[in-house]
């Protein structure tokens, strides 16, 4: 049986496979540069989120298979059956060895050690098939050690006073490569069956029974941290003193002041000892320490009903607890570019945010009602639209979570998989990549937007269409469409701020008449509209970039030029199937923004596209007859001066055909980019024409 061991610390990036006997012995004793030892000394001194060298150091270890490097890519190569639980946030050494003690009673513990963090514990345990068989296929592995995962955890559980951390249980999961001596190693352990499941399970198939806060203090304040608790309670007290005290006076009677604070302070449940160490730090009480003391001590003596009262208001106490239940119960996020507040339940197999209908608001709020919370649905709605909802953009939260780039061209393989015979494909297609990017992160000036789209023509069964789709990663799948509709140009528009790539599937079915409000959507920097239910215009920003696809060449019919458009001719199957290291080619997009490298088209770029371009503009029927009966006259021919209405008159009557209003307005455009010499006089615009025999 193998696992991975992967070591990745920003320059170096290697895969190794080792046995299970090879990685016990490595876990026992530590190498001579002790990565795992100055790891330990800097993790207390390191904010969450922060990267640090020591910590990049460890190597890490993915338990569930043994994977290998393809083209480039990791891919799996064998499953192995372990599935990784853990009980994280000990407080130290002493707590993981109680642990480890829990798991060495259970046959089905293969490996047990203390994380490299020194706060945690990992638990290692086989599964198979009754058969004691193994998935092959990455797609049965995945689905059964989901299952897997679900099972372990609640077959453990149970068994020890300890809170095992939900983990979304995935083939890449890793911890890091730990130092420990006494770790836990049994070979002969009893692996627990079970069959293959045929899809990927629920996520409400687990739920850890919610507890009652023991702490007074956090009761009395909900939500708050100890020593916060205080600090609330305190400043809440000695605003009922003061208001008691009407005619108080900073330089007045502060004993009666004290009385008074120390009363409420009593009612409310601070120890004494805290009440004096707040009183001295206020600065409108007494310096003396003495009288401080004395005074605290004598109320609290002669007082009755320590902790009945509260000095906070009703309103603030029931803000507090309605806060706590949510943090404590729920995970909050407001989805910028879905405008949604989003949900996941804490203590579940919930890994995945879902947006709160009403079916979820009812349940929040019959959870909070089983706890003795007087929570109603009003209350709910104006937590989820207030502040206390942090905000989430998924475009970011990806971009800036990014591993350093490998050096490797990415970008540059991406537009290979795209066989065409245009030598500039890959470079407008980089040029393309880094704007998307770029506008993303809202480097794009507020006047200019990325108004270049990629076009892919060619037959069906080539594969363009999911080629489209695969150029964002999975996590960002849910921000792509195919489905947009530009006769309703009000939820055209939204979709500028909703949608971070904009599939224009089909493209030659664009109708001309809507080619005007494509040519605006595609160059329109904000979205100045209004939200549906909303009662007010606002100005949204905008995030989406578009690509198309086609099957018919003849497609660009923009008379004004078709500089907005990267047309390819698609001459073979796309390459979809092999994997792409979304990682490492959305860092070397970012590696390169943060260089400086132009993600704009300049001149240049405009003029290769133009010129490309020809082969795929559609010639109108207008301008096919016009070069039947006409050419364009050179400067020192005689030709005729004619208005654009009268030659379309004489090609009607010579072709006997009738054109309607729109082509007719059209015409004089398709004149110009003949190149037709033309002036304007009062009467109208005339052209140099010379008629054909």
């Amino acid at each position: 049986m193998r696992i991975t061991q992967v070591r990745d610390d920003g320059k170096v990036n290697t895969l190794r496979t080792l046995r299970i006997e090879q990685l016990v012995e490595l876990m026992k004793v530590e190498t001579k540069a002790q990565p795992v030892s100055k790891m330990r000394e800097v993790l207390p001194y390191m904010l969450p989120g922060d990267k640090n060298d020591y910590v990049q150091k460890v190597p890490k270890l993915l338990p569930a298979a043994a994977f290998v490097r393809k083209n480039g890519m990791m891919v799996m190569a064998e499953y192995n059956g372990i599935v990784m639980i853990q009980v994280n946030n000990l407080s130290g050494p002493m707590e993981a060895d109680e642990v480890k003690k829990w798991v060495k009673e259970l046959p089905q513990t293969y490996l047990a050690f203390v994380g490299s963090s020194g706060k945690s514990v990992k638990i290692w345990v086989r599964f198979t098939y009754p058969d004691d068989l193994l998935p092959v296929t990455r797609e049965q592995a995945e689905l059964f050690h989901a299952h897997a995962y679900r099972l372990a955890v609640k077959f453990y559980q149970p068994q020890f006073p300890f809170h095992i951390e939900l983990k979304e249980p995935s083939l890449e999961q890793y911890c890091r490569l730990t130092f420990d001596p006494e770790l836990y190693f049994n070979p002969e352990s009893m692996p627990i069956y079970m069959k293959q499941p045929v899809s990927m399970p629920g996520e409400t198939t687990y739920r850890e029974q919610v507890q009652t806060e023991a702490s007074p203090l956090q009761r009395l304040a909900p939500g708050y941290e100890s020593h916060e608790a205080l600090s609330v309670l305190f400043e809440a007290a000695f605003a009922r003193a003061l208001e008691e005290q009407e005619e108080f006076q900073p330089d007045g009677d502060i004993h009666s002041l004290l009385v008074a604070l120390a009363g409420h302070c009593f009612r409310a449940g601070i120890p004494e000892e805290d009440t004096v160490r707040w009183s001295r730090a206020h600065y409108h009480l007494p310096k003396d320490d003495f009288l401080i003391r004395e005074t605290v001590k004598n109320v609290y003596r002669s007082g009755r009903g320590f902790a009945d009262k509260s000095s906070l208001l009703p309103e603030q106490i029931f803000v507090m607890q309605m806060d706590e239940f949510m943090k404590r119960r729920y995970e909050f996020r407001f989805n910028q570019l879905t405008t949604q507040v989003e949900c996941r339940e804490r203590n579940t197999f919930n890994f995945y945010f879902h947006p709160v209908d009403k079916r979820q608001m009812a349940s929040i709020t019959m959870n909070a009602q089983y706890e003795g919370l007087k929570l109603w649905d009003k209350d709910v709605v104006r937590y989820l639209n207030s502040d206390h909802v942090p905000v989430y953009q998924p475009a970011e939260e990806f971009l800036y979570d990014l591993p350093h780039w490998d050096g490797k061209d990415h970008i540059g393989d991406l537009a290979k998989r795209v066989p065409c015979d245009n030598p500039h494909w890959p470079h407008l297609f980089r040029r393309w990549f880094l704007s998307m990017v770029a506008h993303w992160r809202g480097m794009m000036r507020k006047n200019y937007a990325n108004s270049t789209s990629p076009i892919l023509v060619g037959p069906q069964a080539y594969r363009k269409s999911t080629f489209c789709r695969l150029i964002l990663p999975p996590c960002l799948q849910a921000y792509y469409t195919d489905s947009i509709d530009f006769s309703r140009k009000r939820d055209a528009e939204l979709y500028l701020n909703r949608f971070l790539l904009i599939n224009m599937d089909e493209f030659d079915q664009i109708s001309i008449a809507q080619q005007p409000f494509l040519k605006h959507i595609l160059q329109k920097p904000v979205v100045n509209t209004r939200r549906p239910n909303a009662s007010a215009v606002e100005e949204l920003r905008r995030y989406a970039s578009f690509i198309g696809t086609s099957n018919h060449k003849d497609l660009l019919t923009d008379t004004s030029g078709s500089r907005r458009y990267i047309a390819v001719e698609v001459t073979g199957v796309i390459d979809v199937v092999r994997p792409i290291d979304y990682e490492q080619l959305y860092a070397q997009a970012m590696a390169a923004l943060y260089k400086n490298e132009r993600y704009w088209f300049d001149e240049r770029d405009e003029a290769i596209m133009t010129e490309a371009n020809q082969e795929f503009e559609q010639s109108p029927a207008i301008e096919q007859l016009f070069q039947v009966y006409y050419r364009a006259a050179g400067k020192e021919e005689e030709g005729e001066w004619l208005l654009a209405a009268d030659i379309l008159q004489r090609i009607q009557k010579a072709a006997k055909m009738k054109f309607s209003f729109g082509q007719a307005t059209h015409f004089g455009r398709i004149l110009r980019r003949l190149g037709v010499e033309s002036f304007r006089k009062t009467h109208g615009v005339y052209y140099h024409v010379v008629a054909l025999e």
